[in-house]
């Protein structure tokens, strides 16, 4: 045995050692094994989990790059937006405008006239990538694709995604004033997903038959996926790709697996291998290497006693859900959290109103907290609400 493989296995023996008394001293400490960050060929890319929006890891993340078809990850977002507004809904019948069937690329060959349902554009879109179906949605909700593409600009300022500007609703442009990063990508695919994961209704076909009907008569037409990794990656939950000479190969792929979703974005690849392969690469790093804390087995809250109120108690929740993304060798069992009630609440009070707060802790230092709150108000007691409470006390 040559000496460079003996110093290599005393290292390696030492290092071990090191491990097991350091785990021998913090028996509740558990380790995560964490994998070698990922070595990544395409110019920009992103890892992010989706619920607490954590980068996991990145490389170049804030050049600003063609995005092609991913482009279309805001224009979902403003759909799913439009419906959640109800300014349309899933059944509203769109008819086909020329300049819609004019669109090049990749398509899905409406024809001037045509009409579909928004929830068929929708996968038009979501499955494979129409920006015929892209534009004629577009104009359905804002009158015309440049209205439409005011409005994508306008979140994306709203979002802070200072590193985004849209020129059309489908990535077809070339224009240099069309651009987006792979941080942009990640927040927006993050928006999209958390606001709105009935998207996955649909990001999650791999094959549907949809029907042209045109003057020509009733046409069966199959959508096909343009993502590959629903064929290639079990955890695959979508999202978008797209392609072109100016933005090469990229993907905004999210997945989900043991309780977390992640989201994998990958720029301006050499071929649409590359993309794919990456965004599996980034995607089982994040899960080999980090695990989500979700309070999620809340402890029951008791009812907050309140002074001077028409009732002598209300009861509390949480405010909101709170998560926390562990990696660096870190598991949710390390996570602990104190629940503190504020003393001396006097009525009133109404619905929403804190009543005190959860603190969340990692390894002993604070990493959140979050409002515990009244559920039901409590009006000020008058006199007769005195006179009963002292005759209930009497009685009992």
């Amino acid at each position: 045995m040559n000496f460079m493989l003996k110093k290599s296995l005393r290292r390696g023996f030492a290092r071990c050692v090191l491990i097991f008394c350091f785990m021998l001293q913090v028996p509740h400490l558990t380790l995560i094994v964490k994998a070698a960050e990922p070595e990544i060929s395409a110019p920009s890319a992103v890892l992010m989990e989706a619920s607490t929006g954590a980068i996991i890891y990145e490389k170049d993340a804030d050049e600003r790059r063609s995005p092609a078809s991913i482009t279309k990850i805001m224009t979902l977002l403003l759909v799913f937006e439009s419906l959640e507004k109800g300014e349309i809904a899933l059944t509203d019948e769109v008819v086909t405008s020329d300049y819609a069937q004019s669109m090049g690329g990749s398509q899905v060959f409406l024809e001037a006239g045509e009409v579909q349902t928004v929830e068929t554009l929708i996968k038009c879109i979501a499955i494979a990538s129409g920006n015929d179906a892209s534009v004629a949605i577009a104009e359905y909700i804002s009158g015309s694709e440049a209205s439409f593409v005011e409005r994508m600009n306008a979140k994306a300022t709203e979002l802070g995604l200072s590193g985004t500007h849209f020129m059309d609703c489908c990535g077809l442009s070339d224009s240099e004033q069309h651009y987006t990063t792979a941080r942009d990508v990640a927040v927006m695919s993050r928006e999209l997903i958390t606001r709105y994961p009935e998207i996955f209704d649909y990001t999650t076909i791999w094959m549907e038959d949809i029907v042209h009907s045109t003057h020509r008569g009733d046409e069966v037409f199959t959508l096909s996926s343009t993502n590959k990794l629903l064929q290639e990656y079990p955890y695959t939950t979508g999202l978008k790709t797209g392609s072109t000479d100016a933005a090469g190969y990229c993907l905004s792929a999210t997945a989900h697996k043991d309780g977390m979703d992640l989201i994998a974005v990958v720029m301006g690849a050499d071929n649409p291998s590359v993309r794919f392969d990456e965004a599996v690469v980034l995607l089982e790093y994040g899960y080999s290497s980090c695990a989500l804390y979700s309070d999620s087995e809340r402890s029951e809250l008791l009812p907050i006693p309140i002074r001077r109120g028409e009732a002598e108690s209300a009861p509390v929740s949480y405010g909101e859900d709170f998560s926390f993304l562990l990696c660096d060798g870190f598991t949710p069992e390390n996570v602990t959290k104190e629940i503190i009630y504020y003393d001396d609440i006097t009525a009133p009070v109404s619905e929403g109103d804190v009543a005190g707060e959860v603190i969340y802790y990692l390894n002993g230092n604070e990493i959140g907290r979050v409002n515990i709150i009244f559920t039901e108000a409590v009006s000020e007691a008058g006199i007769g609400n005195y006179f009963m409470n002292n005759l209930r006390k009497y009685l009992l």
